[in-house]
């Protein structure tokens, strides 16, 4: 069977996405300067490439996934801005940058696995989360709130990369729970999707779950180990990466099981409503001639009495307009028609003959 559109352009995505796998392990045990910056390049540009892919792919919930994929390019950013200061002030608006797209990153990504499980949220509940999202970001993202989330902040360049000091108050402890509790809510979601049968198939259950505890294991790691490199950066990547294709896969399989129960109802329809004052001869030749077509024309044929359209059927062959038109001659020619009309009527014929 021909891949369809869709499913090509989700193979070139992926392509994209692996052809800058080398820019995501360039980072050397020694730390160099070109390594590291190469590092944050490559995380930026990958971000940039999967929301090109978000713009021009996605079409179901496309506000929400442009959001996700925009702040994850705020993240990717504001770490390469950090990586490239060189002073205190600047370095800070990175940081704040970085943090405009962690704070409300979470929020896309629960949004986005509520809807894709079929989950609902309450109005209220969303601008609640909206409203916290944006007090966290103004918490993190404040140079010094009464000493309560930053004590102080110093900066320094190491191996050429910038880097900010940052001496925690009592309310930073406010983020790792933020973050936790979405994460924990973002699980939460995914598994009461697959005990309620409401998520596609448990397999893509798992990929969700995957797609969230990559961040949660990511985030931990960073708070246990010095790392010269901010892996939040990769995980997002990761996450994105798994919800673009689990929605691409399952909007393609939602539009094969609506043509397929489309081509039920209208055989259905024929069955109930048969035409008359064919003639016979007409009809007798139009099914004689179904034994003759090719391949090919067979499926042009089956397609266009299951009512599918001429886009879907280039799309289900793989072919240009202009083969189908080729097809379309040599598919009439046999069956003794002129057009798509009069195939349908004498196909209807037949089934009623065949009562």
């Amino acid at each position: 069977m021909r891949q369809t559109n869709t499913v090509k352009k989700l193979w070139i995505v992926i392509s994209l996405c692996f052809s800058f796998l080398p820019c995501l392990t360039a980072c050397t045990a020694q730390g160099k300067t070109s390594s590291l910056l190469f590092l944050y390049v490559g995380a930026f540009v990958l971000s940039l490439v999967l929301l090109l892919a978000c713009f021009l792919l996605v079409k179901k919930d496309r506000l929400l996934f442009r959001l996700l994929f925009s702040a994850v390019a705020l993240v990717d950013l504001g770490y390469l801005l950090l990586a490239l200061a060189r002073d205190l002030p600047f370095a800070l608006f990175a940081n704040r940058v970085a943090y405009l797209g962690s704070a409300f990153l979470p929020l896309f990504m629960l949004l986005i696995l509520l809807r894709v499980t079929g989950s609902r949220i309450p109005k209220a509940l969303g601008w609640t989360l909206l409203g916290i999202s944006a007090l966290i970001f103004l918490m993190a993202a404040g140079q010094d709130l009464f000493g309560l989330y930053y004590r102080s902040v110093s900066f320094s360049v190491e191996s050429g990369v910038g880097t900010l000091q940052k001496d925690y108050g009592p309310l930073h402890v406010v983020y790792p729970v933020f973050l936790v509790l979405y994460f924990s809510a973002m699980i939460a979601v995914v598994f009461r999707a697959i005990f309620k049968k409401r998520a596609a198939s448990p397999a893509r259950g798992v990929i969700l779950v995957l797609a969230v505890f990559v961040n949660l294991i990511m985030y931990f790691a960073e708070q246990m180990i010095d790392l010269p490199f901010e892996m939040l950066s990769v995980s997002y990547l990761i996450s994105e990466s798994f919800l673009l294709c689990l929605h691409l896969v399952m909007n393609e399989m939602q539009r094969l099981r609506t043509a397929v129960s489309s081509a039920g109802e209208g055989k259905e329809q024929l069955l109930e409503s048969p035409l008359e004052g064919v003639d016979g001869e007409k009809l007798s030749a139009f099914l004689a001639g179904i034994a003759t077509l090719t391949a090919t024309e067979k499926a042009i044929y089956e397609a266009y009495v299951s009512r599918a359209t001429t886009k879907e059927v280039m799309a289900h062959l793989g072919i240009t307009e202009n083969t189908l038109k080729f097809h379309n001659k040599n598919l009439y020619g046999k069956l003794g028609v002129s057009s798509r009309k009069e195939l349908l009527e004498l196909y209807k014929q037949g089934l009623s003959s065949m009562e």
